[in-house]
């Protein structure tokens, strides 16, 4: 499996506060890797990093072979970097439909060329096609999960970010967003880049990177953690 992302020495600041430090860390097309952390560790600042949210300080972030450390947000979504964020940001006054159509701005030619959502997107959600009239802001909090992740995959991205889609979610919709993620691997050999505190979940990974104050102290394969990293990292 060839590296998607890959990111050498990372330093993020907020004002005069180090975030991130000297980050390191892959992930290949086709793998899921997690990253575990206490809460206010810097999991999140990582992902608005990747995506083009924060300015980078010092570092290389390279997607695809290349460095991207100076591309705007849309210029790595058309690239194939797709964002989903903690709290989903899902629009709520727009139905289900056209929250779909949203994550088809980043292909090439924009709505005015794309208008059609693939089919996959309903196996994957199978709720989403009953609610495509239904407002985004009427349906439960584990529903706007799974449209967040449908209209992030409707930019066909080659790797997927996801900031705790688990978190205040019921358990059987967790289940169903786990076993989402995992066919989108399978079948369309995008990579996942996962921030989660959901023990189940992180252990699908095929990776995991732990991170305290700002740094990653830990990494290694997901189905070796051992019970001492789950009581350091994860919040069980």
């Amino acid at each position: 499996m060839s590296k998607l992302i890959e990111i050498k020495s990372l330093n993020i600041f907020y004002g005069e506060s180090h975030i991130l430090r000297d980050i390191d860390l892959s992930v290949k097309a086709g793998e899921m890797v997690c990253v575990i952390g206490r809460n206010g560790v810097g999991k999140t600042t990582l992902l608005k990093s990747l995506i083009g949210l924060l300015k980078t300080k010092s570092g290389e972030i390279n997607f695809l072979g290349e460095n991207i450390n100076r591309q705007m947000p849309h210029q790595r979504a058309r690239k194939g970097i797709a964002y989903v964020p903690q709290g989903r940001e899902i629009i709520p006054y727009l139905t289900v439909e056209e929250n779909l159509m949203l994550g088809m701005e980043s292909l090439p030619g924009g709505l005015s060329k794309n208008k059609k959502i693939d089919d996959f997107i309903y196996e994957l959600f199978p709720i989403l096609k009953e609610f495509l009239s239904r407002k985004g802001g009427d349906l439960s909090g584990g529903q706007q999960q799974q449209l967040s992740i449908a209209r992030a995959l409707l930019g066909e991205p080659k790797l997927l970010l996801l900031d705790e889609p688990t978190e205040g979610i019921q358990p059987n919709i967790i289940l169903d967003i786990e076993s989402a993620v995992t066919k989108i691997i399978l079948e369309k050999g995008i990579g996942v880049l996962l921030v989660e505190q959901h023990l189940h979940f992180v252990r699908q990974a095929d990776r995991y990177y732990a991170m305290q104050r700002g740094g990653i102290v830990a990494s290694g394969d997901s189905s070796e953690l051992s019970k001492e990293v789950i009581s350091k990292f994860l919040s069980v």
